[in-house]
């Protein structure tokens, strides 16, 4: 006989973990997701996780049903994201590796410095959100690398009602009592933050629709990118990006816009006879291409990590690349080095 999500509860009450997990292991995963778009690095979803469970292993008690269980751990884990942002300056940059080349002058700084891919082998565990006429963005839209950038900027607060209401399709009365705010605040809120993404969303940015996954179209682009980066051919590398095309590499500050850019800081990046060998990775990141870079260094014949690249496709060009340093690999199921070929 079935037991009832009722008798579960009763039972985590009275300190049975396993009925806890039973509660709580079907959202783990879209927890996680909802952390992520919240801090924008995988490392940090994965803390604000963990905090969420064990706030609602104590807090049982309080959870007095008015809410779904679902509803409730999300209140938990919007918190403790938001308690996290007010705890740590992220704009601080992390320990990092540095490129064995003196990188040209950026086009920019870039600001999203804590920015970690997400890979989609997890996003199979994650439910989606349930369909609502208020939610505003598709699933694949919500984890893409620019969108996550772009939730960055918004103040935390504002960050959380975008997520819960136009993201997750909670209404404004549910969120007001997810932030013990009021409806009137909540609205106001998600007014100013759809206000500050509709800016910081470039009118010439390039909207063409992006290849369905595996489709002719991204496996031929794919096919094209890996040869050029591999034979260190930075015209043909060039050739397949858009015109405003950009390269980011977090948490380097240095971003490069245009084609013009781009080929300079690949002369720099390919320069000298540096070998890389690209290989892809077992699952993609945020709904988009990515590859592990490998650098073979001659003096020990090991092929090192380089970085994660990740492409953003517009059409049958790549209108974004994004650098991600090889720390990232594990989650990706990359090692951090290939053997000598011998």
């Amino acid at each position: 006989m079935e037991i009832t999500e009722l008798e579960l509860l009763t039972k985590a009450r009275a300190g049975d973990g396993d009925a806890f997990r039973t509660l709580t292991d079907p959202y783990r995963r879209e927890l996680q997701v909802h952390c992520y778009r919240m801090l924008g690095s995988f490392h940090d979803a994965e803390d604000a996780l963990q905090d969420t469970l064990l706030r609602a292993w104590q807090g049982l008690g309080s959870f007095e049903g008015r809410a779904s269980i679902r509803t409730w751990l999300y209140r938990i884990a919007t918190n403790a994201c938001l308690n996290a942002l007010r705890a740590t300056s992220r704009r601080a940059l992390k320990e990092r590796e540095m490129f064995e080349f003196a990188a040209p002058e950026p086009s920019r700084l870039g600001e999203v410095l804590w920015l970690e891919p997400y890979p989609d082998a997890l996003l199979a565990d994650a439910p989606t959100a349930p369909s609502d006429p208020e939610t505003h963005y598709e699933q694949v839209e919500a984890m893409s690398l620019a969108f996550i950038t772009t939730l960055q900027f918004l103040p935390a607060r504002q960050r959380a009602v975008l997520i819960l209401r136009d993201v997750l399709g909670y209404h404004a009365d549910e969120v007001a009592d997810m932030l013990d705010s009021t409806v009137d605040a909540v609205n106001s809120a998600l007014k100013r933050a759809r206000a500050t993404l509709k800016r910081r969303t470039s009118p010439e940015a390039d909207h063409r629709p992006t290849p369905a996954a595996n489709s002719a179209v991204e496996w031929t682009l794919a096919s094209k990118f890996v040869r050029a980066y591999e034979d260190g051919d930075i015209e043909a590398l060039v050739a397949l990006l858009t015109d405003d095309a950009t390269v980011t590499m977090p948490p380097l500050p240095f971003e490069y816009h245009g084609r013009d850019a781009i080929r300079r800081f690949y002369a720099s990046v390919m320069g000298e006879g540096a070998v890389y060998e690209l290989v892809p990775s077992p699952t993609r990141a945020n709904g988009q291409l990515a590859f592990g870079a490998y650098y073979l260094r001659r003096r020990d014949g090991l092929r090192h990590g380089a970085g994660l690249l990740v492409l953003t496709l517009a059409g049958s060009e790549i209108s974004a690349l994004t650098r991600f340093e090889s720390r990232t690999f594990p989650q990706f199921g990359l090692p951090r080095s290939l053997p000598d070929r011998g």
